[in-house]
């Protein structure tokens, strides 16, 4: 534990961050899998790693770093991106100039990334490095696990190659190449609450199996991988904005194949057919997203023409998202690692319960904290932490009268005072029979204290739940 008055100073500035959150979070956008490049070509990843910048935080810490720094005139935020080679000629770092956007959130993006023929790895992570214009740095953050592959694969998917296979509920993205032209590559997306196809940044997309007889009011999902003639919905996963429902066709030569039904595979060309409609599909018009009808093969009742438009390629996601507080902190060094919880496991109960924090980029200067009051906290690993649940009584003295489960942030804070907030809670919850509006029953006259006792043991006996928020 920290000292008894290290504990009350950092517990005055927890109880201030949770009135008042002022998080800075880092996002990161990128492809699941990235096509190599050979020879002098360079392939750039498509589409191309985004960076997203939110929180109040950031401006927070940008108004105490300028009134530290009075000559600074100007003051922003920039970075640089590269692949995760060890410092080795292979790494190519490109610059990132944050733009404010519209909703207050910086965006940058690494347009001219790529893995040569030379790099000879099967996986790879990107790896991110932010500082503000003073030159401070803020941290090292790196991206999930990058497949690479040589090309998309032209022959029939088969479930055993699950890693190239495209499940429900995974996020995807889509975009379109007029004439396979690389300067006109264009991104589905979602702007004002429309449907756009953007020539400058993509959006993520939830891919659900969805019912074959669903209506739109309608939304019953299926799990499972995605197969050719299915039917699916798209789900824009920033806004909750979705498609009518849509029938994935494979898409040869500008044709749709209208009776195959293998699984879909990275970067396979596809189209949308809107289901229940003549043959019209998903289909950009320059930034407009329009339907478009194809035409019927006279020779060939199982293809339908398309236009250039209405053929997109498709490619599995992933996203990490970072989050800390600095902004009542004396924070000198960089804020990285920043640890990321997946998972929670709680053994035992009562004054010896414990409980496993899991996740990443944890290390020995981490303590865990239940709200406002700091656990007992043991490092076990990287990817481990074990600390020993507070008492219901460290969060005040009205514990003796609650009759109603009490739910706490879960945090993480570094010895200096960093936060790092997370999406996870922990609930002590009373025993069912004293849940409120339910009569507690006794044999014979109990006393108040022996009453509050018994209230007391049931609190504490084995009955904390976990959940995290969505």
């Amino acid at each position: 534990r920290s000292n008894p008055y290290q504990t009350d100073l950092l517990r005055d500035s927890v109880r201030r961050y949770l009135q008042l959150p002022a998080d800075q979070t880092v996002l990161i956008l990128h492809a699941k899998v990235a096509q190599k490049s050979y020879g002098n070509e360079k392939r750039f990843f498509c589409p191309p790693p985004c960076v997203y910048l939110s929180g109040p935080g950031w401006k927070l810490k940008q108004e105490q770093i300028k009134a530290r720094d009075l000559g600074e005139a100007g003051f922003w935020v920039c970075g640089y991106m590269g692949l995760d080679s060890m410092g080795s000629s292979l790494m190519e770092t490109q610059k990132l100039s944050f733009e404010e956007q519209p909703d207050a959130k910086g965006f940058g993006c690494a347009k001219a990334l790529y893995i040569s023929d030379a790099d000879k790895r099967k996986h790879f992570r990107l790896v991110l490095k932010l500082f503000f214009s003073n030159g401070q740095e803020i941290g090292t953050f790196h991206s999930k696990l990058i497949k690479v592959i040589s090309k998309p694969s032209q022959k029939k998917q088969s479930l055993k190659n699950t890693d190239l296979c495209i499940s429900s509920g995974s996020k995807v993205s889509l975009f379109n190449r007029l004439r396979s032209q690389t300067v006109s590559t264009r991104y589905l997306s979602v702007e004002g609450g429309a449907f756009i196809a953007s020539a400058r940044q993509w959006a993520a997309f939830t891919l659900h199996l969805a019912n074959e007889r669903c209506t739109r009011s309608e939304f019953s999902l299926r799990e499972g991988y995605i197969r050719y003639g299915s039917v699916v919905r798209l789900v824009c996963t920033a806004t909750g904005i979705t498609l009518p429902p849509l029938i994935i066709r494979k898409v040869t030569k500008q044709y749709a194949m209208l009776d195959v039904d293998e699984p879909i595979s990275q970067l396979h060309k596809c189209a949308f057919q809107f289901q229940g409609s003549d043959s019209m599909y998903l289909c950009l018009s320059t930034e407009k997203v329009i339907q478009f009808q194809a035409s019927p093969c006279p020779k060939e009742d199982n293809r339908e023409l398309l236009n250039d438009g209405s053929c997109w390629t498709i490619i599995g996601t992933e996203t990490v998202e970072y989050t800390f507080s600095e902004s009542l902190a004396c924070v000198c060094e960089p804020v990285s690692p920043v640890p990321l919880i997946t998972a929670l496991q709680l053994t035992g109960g009562g004054d010896v319960a414990m409980l496993e924090v899991q996740g990443e980029y944890f290390h020995t200067h981490l303590k865990v904290w239940f709200g406002d009051v700091e656990a007992e906290t043991m490092y076990r690993s990287p990817k481990s932490l074990v600390c020993v649940v507070p008492d219901v009584s460290a969060f005040g003295s009205d514990w003796r009268w609650l009759r109603y489960p009490i739910t706490v942030p879960l945090l993480l804070i570094r010895d200096d005072g960093l936060i790092y907030s997370s999406s996870f809670t922990f609930t002590y919850t009373p025993e069912q029979s004293f849940i409120p509006g339910q009569q507690v029953l006794s044999d014979g006259p109990q006393d108040s204290d022996k009453l509050l006792d018994s209230i007391h043991q049931e609190f504490t006996r084995t009955n904390f739940h976990l959940f995290m928020q969505s």
